[in-house]
């Protein structure tokens, strides 16, 4: 065209279009979910440019930053909410890495027990440090006090969801 890019049109966007034909509801959770998809592509795009490294597999590594004994693969599938096969498949790649250490769990000869090498968590941490500057970047036109209020108004929407949750309809 003449040169000039524009950002894609999300769905919060098209509805503030036509905002008399959706509820405020329906605005203010397309709202979240454009909130959530830049942030998340924002730090998906640097850990991958900064790190070579994968959000799903930063994760993986929190959780295990957080377990100096290390964690059964179950236990791991179920702190980041997915398959017992996805984290099988991270797993091994970040031994490939030489970032954590998986062994047979002495208790449990049918499980394993993963840790983070002291590689893993060096290259860990300085990724740690780097996150917590983007995400405080994100956030950094917001004052103390609007985070706070946000912080309270999300506990108030996350009650609600898992209430929903819960009653599983």
């Amino acid at each position: 065209m003449n040169g000039v890019s524009f950002p894609p049109l999300d769905a919060e966007t098209k509805v503030s279009e036509r905002p008399h034909d959706h509820k405020d509801e329906l605005r203010l959770w397309l709202r979240f979910l454009s909130c959530n998809v830049l942030i998340e592509g924002n730090i998906r795009r640097r850990l991958r440019d900064k790190f070579d490294m994968t959000l799903p597999r930063f994760d993986l590594l929190a959780q295990l930053d957080k377990a100096s004994a290390g964690m059964k693969l179950g236990e791991l599938s179920q702190r980041l909410m997915v398959s017992n096969g996805n984290v099988t498949g991270l797993v091994e790649r970040l031994v490939a890495q030489g970032l954590v250490d998986r062994q047979v769990a002495a208790n449990d000869r049918r499980s394993h027990l993963v840790k983070l090498t002291a590689e893993g968590r060096r290259t860990f941490r300085a990724m740690a440090a780097a996150h917590e500057i983007w995400i405080a970047e994100i956030f950094g036109e917001l004052t103390s006090g609007e985070r706070a209020n946000l912080m309270q108004l999300l506990a108030k929407v996350k009650k609600s969801a898992a209430k929903m949750t819960a009653a599983k309809d």
